[in-house]
């Protein structure tokens, strides 16, 4: 039985202090309502890192997963760009 595609995100790290977890920014541009003005949206999802190898800065594509903790439900498919060294 083939299941649906699964959703996927594409955000910058904006921290790596956790054990194989980090946390996402993803950032999305929606027309308001009323006025029609672009607006930016963010949100935060935490993702499994299990190679630990992005750093904060890096641009990251994440994709859904089965529950891995409380808040935990996307892992890090590729780092697609590297940060700024700091």
């Amino acid at each position: 039985m083939e299941r649906g595609k699964a959703k996927s995100r594409v955000g910058v790290v904006v921290s790596n202090k956790m054990q194989k977890t980090v946390v996402v920014r993803v950032e999305r541009r929606i027309a308001d309502r009323k006025y029609g003005k672009i607006v930016r949206r963010a949100e935060r999802y935490k993702a499994h890192d299990e190679h630990e190898t992005s750093k904060a800065g890096d641009k990251v594509r994440i994709v859904e997963t089965r529950p891995m903790s409380k808040d935990k439900r996307w892992r890090v498919a590729e780092i697609i760009e590297k940060g700024p060294e700091v």
